[in-house]
């Protein structure tokens, strides 16, 4: 009897967690650069969307896709976004739309369809916002609501514009003064466009625009330039504005009862991120995370918080200190004002590296889990490319992979020549000023005006691809890039496996001194399988109209092993291990990797449903609410599987 209790009451769990995992709702959130992710070790910028997660609990999880120098044009049109957030919407969802920087870039005139040959300027992502801004608008909540998911409009949080002690109308999207117009004529206001489809469409709005502009106006000009704002733009939020625009923006969605019961009210100490994963790093290899920390109406009003990390993380309260086990915060007047800190951790062995964040004044704890991952690399076969790129596109490889040939988008190569008569090269390269480069331009010789970000389809594309029947674990990306002609060059560098549809930074340059080269290395921790392919862009832009500037590469690197790929036959997976069945409106899968992620998709790639990662090799899912054939996919470190199955 208690054999059998026990079995009911084991079943009663697993069943109550299904339920759970498959109520979570996903926030997702699309839009431009000051929403999008940052890599924290290449750039200062902060998108307000990768510091919203901390405002509410485990019944939400946010789905960052804001895209750096996206418009609500080329997010929709453009391959990688908009498509691959439907596949991850589910029904009961929510998507926050925000577009507006980029849609201003032709000056609220339209670009047109074409990337390459836009119309009205020099960029084909600008919109009017009177027909097609608006018309992007109404696809967006159109397709969200297709996907019995609820859309959510935002406007653009506000440039860091003054006149005085205001911000102007420019700065709040409107671009009625570059036609002379009243402020009572809204014929290119971007935030009124957005509210009259928001009234159209019946669609919930959140005035990101009002709010931050309140905010902004507090700080004054000269606070908001050194706190708010990042050095190199008026545009680009750093840490702090961009945790306190995801506050604000959280503040109004319980104010119009959206999500409230899952927004985090607690104000007294907030961390981000409220789970700190570290991901994949190469045994030996030290992977260090920026954390943020917030105390308000804090009991007792002065103190001390005290930091600890165990199980070998370590903590600094810079990235320049020595990092130890405990660092020290005082706070006066109830507050502790917006602070980063910085943990890191190591290990010899491969395996999973688990410990706590514990942050206490006396009154208040709060603690953080710390999850790193570390893979140890034994045997197998070194595999190199190189584009010394001194003369011509020619790379050197060494041992077994397939090159990917480098490419151009609206850029090409004007010479290979020395940088400057005077160039500076990083200490360690061994070269010196006679040191040729691939020296490229902008298509059309011209840079345009207006430019404080990438460009997503202009760039200098790198990549490497697997060989049939091996395993390609890459460990370095290196290259060295400068600009010649002018210190108005910037360039962000990145890299991805999927073209695209996730990125990840191997450096950025917001600022770059003319004939001086630098260094950009990167450890990356990526698996290609079979024939996968990794793609490294360089993405160029000018800080300003103008001629004769290019952007100088040499010594471009990919590094990694080649190991014998682990076997991913479907068909003998299916037969001798991954077994799957549908019975009683249940799903379950036998013979899981450990540590498994299971997703289901419909036909149209749309996801269904999706397990947290499994502990046992057994796993039950609830079998989706419609009859028919659906894709199951099962990810582990082992490799990925799918199958077809049908829910009668």
């Amino acid at each position: 009897m208690k054999t059998l209790l026990s079995r009911l009451f084991i079943s009663a769990f697993v069943f109550c967690s299904i339920i759970s995992a498959n109520a979570q709702i996903t926030l997702h959130t699309i839009g431009d650069s000051t929403m999008a992710n940052y890599d924290p070790s290449t750039s200062d910028i902060r998108g307000w969307g990768m510091m919203f997660q901390q405002f509410f609990n485990s019944g939400v999880v946010v789905n960052n896709r804001g895209k750096s120098g996206s418009s609500s044009k080329s997010f929709y049109m453009e391959a990688p976004y908009w498509t691959t957030v439907k596949q991850q919407i589910k029904a009961g969802d929510y998507v926050i739309i925000q577009f507006a920087h980029n849609d201003e870039k032709n000056g609220g005139l339209d670009g047109g369809t074409d990337a390459l040959n836009p119309i009205n300027g020099t960029d084909y992502r600008g919109t009017n916002p009177q027909t097609t801004y608006k018309d992007y608008l109404r696809k967006y909540i159109d397709e969200t609501r297709a996907l019995n998911a609820t859309p959510i409009l935002a406007t653009s949080i506000c440039r860091k514009y003054f006149s005085g002690g205001t911000i102007t109308r420019t700065g709040l999207h409107d671009l009625g003064t570059n036609f002379s117009l009243p402020a009572t004529d809204h014929t290119y206001d971007y935030v009124y466009a957005m509210k009259e489809v928001a009234v159209e469409k019946g669609v919930q709005l959140i005035d990101l625009t009002t709010l931050t502009k309140n905010l902004v106006e507090s700080y004054g000009d000269a606070a908001s330039t050194a706190q708010l704002y990042v050095a190199a733009d008026s545009t680009h939020p750093t840490a702090l504005l961009g945790t306190l625009t995801a506050r604000l923006c959280a503040q109004e969605m319980i104010k119009q009862n959206i999500l409230a019961s899952y927004i985090n009210t607690s104000t007294d100490v907030l961390i981000n991120p409220v789970s700190c994963d570290f991901g994949d790093g190469y045994t030996g290899q030290t992977l260090t995370k920026e954390l943020t920390i917030t105390g308000l109406d804090l009991v007792p009003v002065a103190g001390t918080f005290t930091f600890s990390v165990n199980n070998g993380f370590l903590i600094a309260a810079n990235k320049t200190d020595t990092f130890g086990s405990s660092i020290n915060m005082n706070y006066t007047g109830g507050n502790l004002a917006f602070t980063k800190f910085y943990i890191s951790t190591t290990q010899a062995v491969g395996g999973t590296k688990t410990g706590t964040l514990t942050v206490a004044n006396g009154t208040v704890t709060k603690t953080v889990p710390l999850t790193a991952n570390f893979i140890q690399l034994t045997g197998g076969t070194e595999v190199s490319v190189i584009w010394s790129l001194t003369a011509n596109t020619t790379p050197v490889l060494l041992g077994p992979a397939t090159v990917v040939d480098q490419s151009f988008s609206a850029m090409n190569t004007s010479s290979y020549a020395v940088p400057s008569s005077t160039a500076i090269w990083p200490a360690g390269s061994g070269y010196d000023s006679t040191r040729k480069t691939q020296r490229n331009v902008i298509d059309g010789s011209v840079w345009p005006a207006g430019e404080i970000d990438e460009v997503s389809t202009r760039y200098i594309q790198f990549g490497i691809k697997a060989n049939a029947g091996t395993e390609l674990n890459i460990d370095l990306i290196s290259l060295y890039v400068g600009g010649s002609g002018g210190n108005g060059m910037r360039c962000r560098i990145s890299y991805s496996k999927d073209d695209f549809t996730t990125t990840f930074a191997a450096g950025e340059f917001q600022s770059m001194v003319s004939g001086t080269m630098n260094a950009v290395s990167k450890i990356p921790v990526i698996k290609l399988v079979n024939g996968e392919t990794l793609k490294l862009r360089v993405y160029p832009w000018y800080n300003g109209t103008a001629t004769g500037k290019t952007i100088c590469l040499s010594d471009v690197k990919i590094h990694g092993v080649a190991l014998p790929a682990v076997a991913l036959s479907i068909d003998e997976s299916l037969k001798n291990e991954l077994k799957w069945a549908v019975q009683d409106g249940f799903i379950k899968i036998t013979n899981a990797p450990l540590n498994s992620k299971i997703t289901i998709y419909d036909l149209s790639g749309r996801q269904v449903s999706k397990s947290s990662n499994s502990t046992d090799t057994s796993v039950i899912m609830a079998t989706p609410k419609t009859k028919g054939i659906y894709i199951g996919k099962v990810e582990s470190q082992e490799g990925t599987q799918t199958i077809k199955f049908l829910v009668p």
